[in-house]
């Protein structure tokens, strides 16, 4: 009997993370690894808050976990700061090397490696679609937790503004009443649109920014299908389901053997466009056909 870990930065009732963490499980029972029969799995669930997060990944560390699966950078760093010697594989994190927590993608070294989600060229690409489903708009509200959003992103910000035909608008929050407060300010004036960063903290905190977006009438697009899931209009972003089945693939190696600091970091191989028809309509948006066609999930 081996025993894992896997900490998320996700509540236990989001059915997003619940449907990972059965892609990580699927991907481990083809790999031979089951459940009660050769392999235990300790689950932790912290949600977004900085300090529940430390707290798990004191507690997960304290379980002599042989491996630990970790969702997104903060939790990640909250792992690094109890231990640098369980082997931990992560996903849904954007900048690693930046993050300090591998020094190179192809030999990452030390006790981390994993399977990045995001580059932070996207967010050209997130505008050029937002556009596409509201040519009307003129400014675009990046809205991110400064706490949690990978730096990358908000320093790549500055660079792709003149490239494109919105304005971004950079709107930093930290909790709930922050979000209330900037959205119902930022949709004082016409012709705006709204992008969430990949962030721990706007996942757990999507039902509210999808809520304010309906009720100001603002189009937006996310970072993943659990927003449009969850009543988003658009999201453009990796299969994060797919992250998390590949990397029972790294459990299964560090498990026979393998040094986590000699596998490779891997990018994301499925990208999903996926349009929520319903929210469209409620908004009053015609999506094009070009966009539509382009879709691999539409949500009627």
């Amino acid at each position: 009997m081996r025993r894992i870990g896997v900490l998320m930065g996700l509540e236990a009732s989001d059915p997003g993370g619940q449907s990972e963490a059965a892609a990580l499980k699927r991907g481990l029972q083809e790999l031979g690894w089951t459940e009660a029969r050769n392999l235990e799995i300790k689950y932790s669930w912290s949600g977004s808050e900085p300090d529940r997060i430390q707290s798990s990944a004191k507690e997960l560390v304290g379980q002599q976990c042989e491996v630990i699966v970790a969702r997104s950078t903060p939790v990640v760093a909250a792992l690094l700061k109890e231990t640098h010697t369980i082997p931990i594989v992560f996903t849904v994190v954007v900048d690693p090397v930046g993050s300090v927590f591998i020094q190179t993608f192809a030999r990452p070294g030390g006790n981390v490696t994993g399977f990045q989600n995001f580059e932070f060229t996207m967010i050209g690409k997130w505008a050029q679609m937002l556009k596409e489903i509201a040519p009307q708009i003129r400014r675009v509200a990046v809205v991110f937790n400064p706490m949690t959003t990978p730096p990358g992103f908000l320093r790549l910000l500055e660079t792709v503004a003149p490239s494109i035909s919105v304005q971004l608008v950079v709107t930093p929050v930290h909790d709930a009443a922050e979000i209330d407060a900037a959205l119902a300010a930022f949709a004082r004036e016409p012709g705006g649109g709204l992008m969430t960063l990949p962030d721990i903290f706007m996942a757990d905190n999507r039902a509210q920014v999808i809520g304010l977006a309906s009720k100001y009438g603002l189009p937006a697009i996310y970072t993943t299908r659990l927003y449009t899931k969850s009543g988003g209009l658009m999201s453009y972003g990796p299969d994060t389901g797919d992250l998390f089945y590949r990397a029972a693939s790294y459990v299964d190696r560090i498990l026979k053997g393998e040094k986590p600091g000699d596998l490779p970091v891997q990018a994301p191989t499925k990208y999903e466009l996926v349009i929520n028809l319903k929210t469209a309509k409620a908004l009053g948006f015609d999506v094009p056909p070009t966009l539509l066609a382009r879709a691999d999930d539409v949500i009627e």
